[in-house]
């Protein structure tokens, strides 16, 4: 199983703990200040190897660091979307490696990982908080996977920011989406964007296919995001397929939109390129003087409006 002996240092009687490790080898551990604490950490290990659940402390004095560029490489495209993998790129580097890179992952205690969160959370939003934590507690779930970590100190954190009450959300009349289209060089986009709730890479990656004109509905199955200036096209948000409804008065102009373009060509636009408006300064803001992110959060305003009938049931539908 072991033994403990004893020792003389310069602080007074220590014991010491020898075993051996599951590959036979020999292992030892000191600065036990009493004979209980030093027979209580061999019964442990003895249960872990028993349980195959040993881990040698020499395995885990190595740095976060070292699992920070294996657990991002499984989050790159196309096992996430580009955006999130960017957002967790950017927590990494921005507030988890300033203070975590360098430390031995066994040194790491739950309470220095509570101490940290309360520190952000002090100067950043609940929502940069908590990817943070999950950065820092994915990262060790890597370690623990490759057998250098028995648990992990960032996980089960208890005090976390509280959810706020978020940005008072935007709600645009008739008449201001009606001044916001003639006041930009594409309209049937900004009234689509309005009165179907589409999202701005949805709405800019949609297709002439997308177009069901007899029913008067998109189907979405592309999203056109731009990341570091570079357009991204993908699924949707979701992952998944959707048909989306467009009211009547916009159908004379989706109509004019499709003329001229074959049925992989983009519906907005010149029909090759995707659109891009990502910036303070893009033909959007200009023309208007909102930003598109703040129409972004209005999206979808309107639907509940006599803009859009309401959808029948497959029951009224039938009768009709």
């Amino acid at each position: 199983m072991g033994s403990i002996t004893p020792y003389e240092s310069a602080k007074g009687r220590r014991y010491r703990v020898r075993y051996r490790k599951p590959d036979r080898t020999e292992a030892e551990k000191r600065g036990f200040t009493t004979m209980r604490e030093a027979k209580l950490y061999l019964s442990m290990v003895t249960v872990s190897k028993s349980k195959g659940e040993y881990i040698d402390p020499s395995s885990s004095r190595v740095p976060v660091r070292m699992f920070a560029d294996s657990w991002l490489r499984s989050k790159q495209p196309p096992m996430s979307k580009p955006s999130y993998y960017m957002t967790l790129e950017r927590s990494w580097k921005n507030h988890v490696a300033p203070v975590w890179a360098d430390r031995e992952i066994s040194s790491i205690r739950r309470s220095e990982v509570q101490d940290w969160v309360s520190d952000l959370a002090t100067q950043k939003s609940r929502t940069v908080v908590l990817r943070a934590l999950g950065v820092l507690a994915g990262i060790l779930d890597v370690a623990i996977d490759d057998r250098r970590l028995a648990s992990n100190p960032a996980r089960h954190v208890r005090s976390l920011p509280r959810r706020g009450p978020g940005k008072r959300r935007v709600y645009l009349t008739h008449d201001q989406v009606a001044t916001l289209a003639a006041c930009s060089a594409y309209p049937t986009l900004i009234l689509t964007l309005a009165y179907t709730g589409l999202r701005w890479g949805e709405a800019t990656g949609l297709r002439v296919r997308s177009v069901n004109k007899l029913r008067r509905r998109f189907v979405i199955e592309e999203n056109a995001v731009m990341i570091a200036y570079e357009i991204h096209v993908g699924t949707p948000k979701t992952h998944e397929k959707r048909s989306v409804p467009y009211p009547e008065r916009l159908a004379p102009m989706i109509e004019q939109a499709c003329a001229g373009k074959g049925p992989e060509g983009l519906l907005f636009g010149d029909g090759v390129n995707h659109m891009r408006n990502s910036s303070s300064k893009g033909w959007f803001a200009k023309r208007s003087g909102v930003r598109r992110s703040s129409f972004h959060r209005s999206r979808g305003s309107l639907r509940t409006t006599s803009a859009i009938p309401p959808r029948r049931s497959r029951s009224a539908r039938a009768r009709t």
